[in-house]
């Protein structure tokens, strides 16, 4: 299955020390985060982690290469 594009552009958030779960197949209510809808998709949300309080650009359209980070990959579209 192939992820939906959830937009095209990254989310840009500032998010506080902690641990989150990308949503990778593009269907979650709860952008750019997981709520579940994944499950019998074959598409599992990515874990990622920050240390400190950070402002982040997490991928919109789900095919970045550096999943979760944007890279780009959404001007393709």
């Amino acid at each position: 299955m192939e992820p939906k594009i959830a937009q095209k552009g990254p989310y840009v958030l500032d998010l506080q020390p902690g641990t989150y779960w990308w949503c990778a197949c593009g269907q979650s209510k709860n952008q750019p985060f997981c709520d579940g809808t994944h499950k019998g998709s074959g598409i599992e949300p990515v874990k990622f982690e920050l240390a400190q309080a950070e402002k982040v650009a997490l991928c919109g359209c789900k095919h970045s290469a550096q999943k979760p980070r944007c890279d780009g990959t959404h001007k393709k579209f």
